[in-house]
């Protein structure tokens, strides 16, 4: 015989979908910049900015910032937050790391001090705000050059902006032109118009064309 299956009962399908209701959703955002770029021997500030449904709680909320140098190396925790910032001094780092930010006003910046060129690579911040139960992660990819990359020629841009700008204002010329001349002759037009219509008048009012004045003696 196949095996008999039992309906599930209304009253417990309500229950669980109560309950998934009540499982508290995910609602943290977390805001970084994709790549950074710094120049060797500077200071570069590691913005990284969150956003909860929950009100922070100091003491079930935490972070941590971890560097890896490449998609497949191993994470090096160096910047921690349980109830109060604590900085793991990586010997990479030299303590040239500093956490810059406040956490009460949701910034989680980190600021590393002389860029180094090893200093390039993939740093990761997490935050967890209770009772939301998913971790936010922001990802931040390090660029350091050693020379400021040269300013863009803009020769070719201003030489094509002023050819367009003379090309335009030469249009606008021209119509200009032709419309002093389409009034000017619309003026003359009704000039002429006006100077006949006086010669008519002027005409009925004395001797009508082709009619010879008799003088009496």
């Amino acid at each position: 015989m196949g095996r008999r299956e039992h309906p599930t009962p209304p009253g417990l399908s309500l229950v669980t979908l109560a309950l998934s209701l009540l499982v508290p959703a995910s609602c943290m955002e977390i805001t970084v910049p994709g790549v950074v770029y710094a120049l060797n021997g500077t200071d570069i500030r590691l913005p990284c900015n969150f956003n909860s449904c929950y009100k922070m709680d100091i003491k079930q909320f935490s972070m941590n910032w971890t560097y890896r140098g490449c998609d497949n190396c191993t994470e090096e925790m160096f910047i921690q937050y349980d109830k109060k910032i604590i900085n793991q001094r990586l010997e990479r780092f030299q303590n040239r790391v500093e956490f810059t930010g406040n956490p009460s006003k949701n910034d989680l910046t980190v600021t590393i001090h002389n860029v180094q060129l090893q200093d390039e690579g993939e740093y990761l911040c997490y935050v967890l705000n209770p009772p939301d139960r998913h971790k936010g992660t922001g990802k931040i990819r390090l660029e350091v050059l050693t020379e400021v990359p040269p300013e863009r020629d803009s020769t070719v841009a201003v030489l094509v902006g002023a050819s367009v700008g003379g090309f335009l204002a030469l249009v606008i010329l021209l119509l200009v032109v032709l419309k002093c001349v389409r009034k000017k002759k619309m003026q003359n037009l009704n000039s002429e118009d006006q100077k006949t219509e006086e010669e008519v008048k002027t005409d009925g009012e004395g001797n009508p064309e082709g009619e010879l004045k008799v003088c009496e003696q």
